[in-house]
């Protein structure tokens, strides 16, 4: 079914990007699918660099948060096999690389929630936080983890 979802919502989940560091990219625990932070790599490039409002738009910031999201889903289907084994998402957590007087990041972040609400309706309801930093990993704009409750097979 969730297959069926990202298809009519035209989103194809690439091959996961590796690792850009000493960490593996999901792990489970118990009925939780803890996923490691994503930053906006397609193809294997990081496609969104810089700080909000100094060198990225608002709108370019919104497209890095729904890719970081795509794929966080990724990974997931990759140790599941399945998203429809995601019974809830839990908790998102969201970095925005801004310029010090920036204080928009709960718009950026809202991508990434709304795009998970559109997939996955009211399982895809989740806390949150959204906060500004001064730097991300590869000049990335954003990068996002995440947490799912799981079904057990």
């Amino acid at each position: 079914m969730i297959d069926e979802r990202l298809a009519s919502l035209n989103i194809t989940l690439p091959s996961p990007p590796k690792p850009a560091g000493s960490y593996v990219p999901v792990v489970i625990a118990d009925k939780l699918a803890f996923v490691s932070g994503q930053i906006p790599i397609k193809d294997g490039k990081v496609v969104y660099v810089g700080k909000v409002s100094e060198d990225v738009t608002i709108e370019d910031a919104q497209k890095a948060a729904r890719l970081c999201i795509i794929n966080a889903l990724a990974h997931l289907k990759t140790e599941l096999k399945s998203l429809d084994r995601i019974s809830k998402i839990v908790r998102v957590s969201g970095y925005v690389n801004s310029s010090s007087d920036f204080t928009e990041q709960p718009k950026i972040i809202n991508s990434a929630s709304d795009l998970l609400f559109e997939i996955f309706g009211q399982k895809g309801q989740h806390t949150r936080i959204a906060i500004g930093v001064s730097s991300l990993p590869l000049n990335s704009v954003v990068e996002i983890d995440l947490v799912a409750e799981i079904t057990l097979v």
